[in-house]
């Protein structure tokens, strides 16, 4: 018989200890007790340099301002002692600790750090200098040091002194204009007809109607003033998702999640034009005041200018990495802004169709933006606040004292300065 024979039936013959699932349990609960419960509880070595440099960082926050003051004058006795060769206090030079001192006295690492570090000399060369870091604001109210002020490069090759973050914005609600009181709103009137969700609303700049879009497919028109049902427009085959009413032309605008964007005659109640050009649903829509254009930006991640009156597509406004849900139009620079889902503002120039300025502040989806009638500002909502900004070149003014603690998808602001925010969760702030 071969050997290879002899030892396949040699291993055949050999029993096999069955053992149950709990005893190979225990076995790997002990194997794991014996490689660490021998070093259990222990905190790992401390790196004296580490150590050593973190001591030095909070020496310096804490006593930059008073380490150079003139140390207090000693009493006589002790100027006479001192005189006599006794060996001086803790106000003369330093004593010299040994170790063996140390550890019979108590002594921690931390204290003998300490001393050392105290005993060192400040370095008064010109490259020691230049590695302090820089202190603003001394607490004397003295002027700042330019000639010790940290510059930075610039974009355009020059420097400019550094700034912290905390003298730019400075978060001092006390100080900020007490809000004037309103009356407070009442609900007026509630109206039915749509059998899906209203996902947006237009009312016509001579404030004789206004008009619903919802999730039924449907944009019905509504009298302002008694709230009965006018007109019942059909079209689209998705969801109507934006829309907006000229105050030049007879018309209104409408776009859906099924791609289209619609011109409505409302004088004969019939679509007269249609804006071809979007890959996927359309989010937003918005006019501008005073130019013949459209603006439509959806699932895309693009916004689309439109000639309304040719349909010819003017600008693609691209540079967004998701969904634009929220336009914004005014006459003067930026002409557009954007909101979308990628967490960013983007202020556009309509002239060139590029971005003039990028907005990355929110940590969430920028779902609503709304424009301040007289004040040269805008607000963005997203689930974690609402933020205002400046206009042209959108500096960040300050967020919202409270938060709505939901998910703003619209907001709009009056005349006299009162924003409404609309979330998710049904309230109205």
């Amino acid at each position: 018989m071969a050997p290879a024979q002899v030892a396949q039936t040699q291993l055949e013959e050999l029993p096999i200890e069955t053992r149950s699932v709990k005893a190979l349990q225990l076995q790997q609960l002990k194997r794991s007790f014996d490689l660490f419960a021998g070093n259990y509880g222990s905190k790992p070595d401390l790196d004296s340099g580490s150590q050593e440099a973190k001591l030095r960082c909070k020496i310096r926050d804490e006593y930059e301002a008073v380490k150079d003051l003139k140390a207090p004058e000693q009493p006589a006795a002790k100027r006479a002692a001192v005189a006599n060769g006794a060996a001086p206090s803790l106000g003369g030079a330093t004593e010299v600790v040994t170790a063996s001192e140390d550890a019979a006295s108590g002594r921690s690492t931390t204290a003998r750090m300490l001393d050392s570090i105290a005993a060192e000399k400040p370095s008064t060369s010109g490259a020691g200098q230049q590695q302090q870091l820089v202190v603003h604001g001394a607490m004397n109210g003295a002027a700042h040091d330019i000639s010790k002020a940290l510059l930075l490069p610039t974009a355009a090759g020059g420097n400019k002194e550094y700034t912290p973050s905390a003298a730019v914005a400075k978060r001092l609600p006390s100080k900020w204009p007490r809000p004037v009181w309103h009356p407070p709103w009442k609900l007026f009137r509630v109206i039915s007809g749509h059998l899906g969700w209203v996902r947006s609303v237009a009312v016509e700049p001579g404030n004789e109607w206004f008009a619903t879009g919802s999730a039924d497919r449907t944009i019905k028109i509504w009298d302002l003033a008694s709230g009965q049902l006018k007109l019942t427009l059909t079209g689209h085959i998705e969801q109507v998702t934006g829309l907006a009413v000229s105050d030049r032309h007879p018309y209104m605008f409408s776009a859906g999640l099924d791609k289209m964007v619609k011109c409505w005659d409302m004088e004969y109640n019939k679509v007269i034009r249609h804006y071809h050009g979007h890959l996927s649903g359309v989010y937003s829509l918005a006019m501008h005041p005073t130019l013949d254009l459209l603006m439509t930006g959806g699932r895309d991640s693009v916004c689309r200018v439109w000639d309304m009156r040719s349909k010819v597509q003017a600008f693609v406004l691209s540079g967004h990495d998701d969904t634009v849900c929220s336009i914004l139009s005014q006459p003067t620079d930026p002409q557009v802004i954007t909101g979308s889902h990628d967490k960013t503002v983007k202020l556009w120039d309509l002239r060139k169709g590029k971005t003039m300025t990028t907005l990355t502040y929110h940590k969430k989806s920028v779902r609503g933006l709304a424009l301040h009638p007289t004040e040269y500002c805008f607000a963005s909502a997203s689930a974690e606040n609402i933020k205002k900004f400046r206009l042209p070149r959108g500096e960040f003014l300050h967020n919202m004292l409270q938060n709505q603690k939901s998910i703003v998808n619209t907001m709009a602001v009056n005349e006299d300065g009162v924003l409404a925010s609309g979330a998710d969760n049904g309230s109205l702030w």
